[in-house]
């Protein structure tokens, strides 16, 4: 699996959000456990504004064994007959988490549109002038890019006005990178597509090597094609397309911008949720610049 093709669930969530429910259980059962039952033998005088009583810490100082065991209980009692809580918790922590992060890549698109949409290293597909972009950032040896590729190619050819910009995002290593500058230089042959789509169908990894036996096998021709890679030019796209991606809080592939909708992995029913993703933005526009 790529680094954030699929969702995993809440289940990492519920390793943190128990013991943290938990925890404010106690705390609010200690508090409720010492206001009812009051506090326990304190050695010395006790002023009524005592750190004992106010602050939380003193709370559960204060109390007794007894309490404890009390409190203990009462928690124990409450959780098994209330489970679903620690769910609604998490539930609420996700969607937080999720607010923030959307908050944040609006944030981002706005301040970075013109690299987005706008660059000269991105392929356009599809129609140069179409009312709505999709952006992909994209490796050439993660799975659900390759899964992900039949999806973008039917809606490319189902939709004649969308525009597709494709963004090498190598994040599997040097084979990845190596595969993404023959992509890069492929461009100036006007068969990008073509080598794109090979490479994306290849059942094996793609590396360089892979990369340009594909291109000899499509007619390139294979001197330019060596040239145009040694310029130093496909390095330096793929270097800020990855500062590009840092920004974006892009950690795997693939990753789809739909005007400033996101798509993180490649989830089943892409196609459907890409093309819903499409309409949404031709009837409501951005809420951030694209």
């Amino acid at each position: 699996m790529s680094k954030s093709s699929k969702s995993t669930g809440s289940a990492p969530v519920m390793q943190f959000i128990v013991p943290a429910a938990v925890g404010a259980i106690i705390s609010a059962a200690a508090f409720a456990a010492f206001m009812t039952l009051g506090p326990g033998p304190v050695p010395g005088p006790v002023s009524t504004t005592s750190t004992a009583i106010m602050s939380p810490a003193g709370e559960s100082a204060a109390l007794s064994e007894r309490q404890k065991v009390a409190v203990e209980q009462t928690v124990r009692a409450y959780l098994l007959k209330n489970p679903q809580i620690l769910m609604e918790m998490s539930e609420l922590l996700d969607k937080q988490q999720a607010d923030a992060r959307n908050s944040r890549i609006m944030t981002a698109i706005s301040e970075n549109a013109d690299l987005i949409f706008r660059d000269d290293y991105g392929l356009d597909a599809g129609n140069p002038k179409g009312d709505v972009t999709i952006v992909e950032f994209s490796d050439y040896n993660c799975p659900y890019c390759k899964r992900a590729f039949s999806d973008v190619e039917k809606l490319i050819k189902s939709d004649k006005n969308v525009r597709f910009v494709l963004k090498e995002f190598p994040i599997f290593g040097e084979r990845s990178a190596g595969a993404a500058r023959v992509a890069i230089a492929a461009r100036k042959q006007g068969k990008y597509m073509e080598l794109h789509a090979a490479m994306m169908n290849n059942r094996g990894p793609n590396n360089e090597k892979v990369a340009l036996r594909l291109a000899e096998k499509l007619g390139f021709d294979m001197d330019k094609l060596r040239e145009d890679m040694k310029s130093g030019e496909a390095r330096k796209i793929i270097e800020e397309t990855r500062v590009l991606g840092n920004k974006l809080g892009i950690q795997g592939t693939p990753f789809f911008l739909i005007g400033d909708r996101t798509i993180p992995g490649a989830p089943d029913g892409l196609f459907e949720e890409l093309r819903q993703k499409v309409a949404d933005v031709r009837k409501n526009g951005c809420q951030a610049t694209c």
